[in-house]
C-alpha cells in the first residue's frame, strides 16, 4: 500500500537532467517495486494505490499486469495527474530525484472508507511506507488498515523517509512513533531509523525498534552490510559486491526479497543474505519495477558470492 507513480530515467548517466538527451520510462514508486519484486518470487501480490484518470495512470494499471501485480486496488483521482519521478545518474553513491507530485499526489488521497479491510485483514503480508504517514487523508487509511490487521504477523513497515515529502524530521519521526506500535516488521537504512528512533548507532537504532514492539528490525548499512535484530537473535550480513548503475531501486528489490523470505519462515540469516543479495542485482541495473531479479538468479548471486 503507497506510492506509485511513472519513472523517467536518463539513458545517459554522469551528466545532470539539463544535459540529458533521452530517458526510459518505467512503473516506480516504492511500494509498488515491491509489490512487483515478490511478484518475481512467485508470490501473488496486490498494491492499494491511486493515480491520475490519464496515460500514464493506464500505464500504470497495464504494467502492473504485466508484471505479475494485481491492479484491482488501483483507482484513478479526478484531478490529479498519475506522478512523474526524474532522477540523475552519477554511479556509484549520487542519485538525486526530482518528485513531480503537486499538488499532491493521486496516492496520498487513499481514504480509509474505499479499503478492503477483508482483503487486509486476511493477507499474509502487509507492507506500508513512511510516506503514506505524510499527508491525510492517506495517513487515516494506513491506522485504519493496520487497525484491521490487528499486528498480525507479517505487517512491515518500510521505514522510506524521503525529505520532500514532509515539513521537517520532526514531523516525520512523530508520525513514525505512532505507527511503529502497530506493524511486526520495520526495514529502513541508517538515516531512515535514525528518523524514526533518534538513534545514529545501529546497535541502538534496532534496539529501539524492538521496543516499541516490532518482532524484527532491519537496518540497511550500505556498503557496510544489514543488520538484522529480533528479541532473541542478531545477524550482520555483509554486503554483496557490485558495479552500481542505479541503487535507487535496491531496497525495493531488497523488500520483495524480504517478503519472500518471511512468508518462506526462514532462518535470520539466510532471510537477510538472500535479501541483501537480491537488492545488489537491482543496484547493477538501471530502472527498477523491471530490474527485479528471479528467485534464481539471486541464488546463482549467493552461490557466485560464497565461491
Amino acid at each position: 500500500m503507497g506510492r506509485v507513480g511513472v519513472d523517467l530515467y536518463p539513458l545517459q548517466t554522469g551528466v545532470g537532467l539539463e544535459d540529458v538527451e533521452s530517458f526510459g520510462k518505467f512503473l516506480g514508486g516504492s511500494a509498488t517495486n515491491v509489490a512487483v519484486a515478490a511478484a518475481r518470487h512467485g508470490r501473488r501480490t496486490a498494491v492499494i494505490t491511486r493515480v491520475g484518470p490519464d496515460p500514464f495512470g493506464r500505464y500504470v494499471r497495464r504494467t502492473l499486469t504485466e508484471l505479475g501485480v494485481d491492479n484491482r486496488f488501483v483507482t484513478p483521482v479526478e484531478g490529479l495527474a498519475t506522478p512523474v519521478t526524474f532522477c540523475e545518474i552519477f554511479p556509484p553513491d549520487d542519485f538525486p530525484l526530482y518528485f513531480y507530485r503537486q499538488p499532491i499526489a493521486p496516492d496520498l488521497v487513499i481514504k480509509p472508507e474505499e479499503l478492503d479491510q477483508e482483503t487486509i485483514r486476511a493477507t499474509s503480508l502487509f507492507w506500508c511506507t513512511v510516506t503514506g504517514l505524510s499527508k491525510e487523508p492517506s495517513r487515516a487509511a494506513h491506522h485504519a488498515a493496520w487497525a484491521v490487521r490487528g499486528r498480525k504477523s507479517h505487517t512491515v513497515l518500510d521505514l522510506d523517509y524521503r525529505p520532500m515529502f514532509w515539513d521537517s524530521p520532526d514531523e516525520a519521526h512523530a508520525e513514525i512513533e505512532k505507527a511503529l506500535p502497530d506493524v511486526t516488521v520495520a526495514v529502513g537504512n541508517l538515516t531512515e531509523c535514525a528518523v524514526a528512533t533518534g538513534e545514529t548507532d545501529p546497535e541502538r537504532a534496532a534496539d529501539a525498534l524492538l521496543k516499541t514492539g516490532v518482532e524484527l528490525a532491519i537496518v540497511k548499512l550500505g556498503p557496510d552490510g544489514v543488520l538484522a535484530r529480533t528479541h532473541t537473535e542478531s545477524v550482520r550480513v555483509p554486503s554483496t559486491p557490485v558495479d552500481v548503475v542505479n541503487g535507487l531501486g535496491a531496497g525495493d528489490g531488497f523488500g520483495g526479497a524480504l517478503c519472500h523470505g518471511l512468508l518462506n519462515d526462514w532462518p535470520l540469516k539466510k532471510l537477510i543474505s538472500f535479501a541483501n543479495a537480491a537488492g545488489a542485482i537491482v543496484a547493477g541495473r538501471l530502472e527498477c519495477s523491471t530490474a527485479m531479479p528471479t528467485t534464481d538468479e539471486v541464488e546463482r548471486a549467493l552461490e557466485a558470492n560464497h565461491a
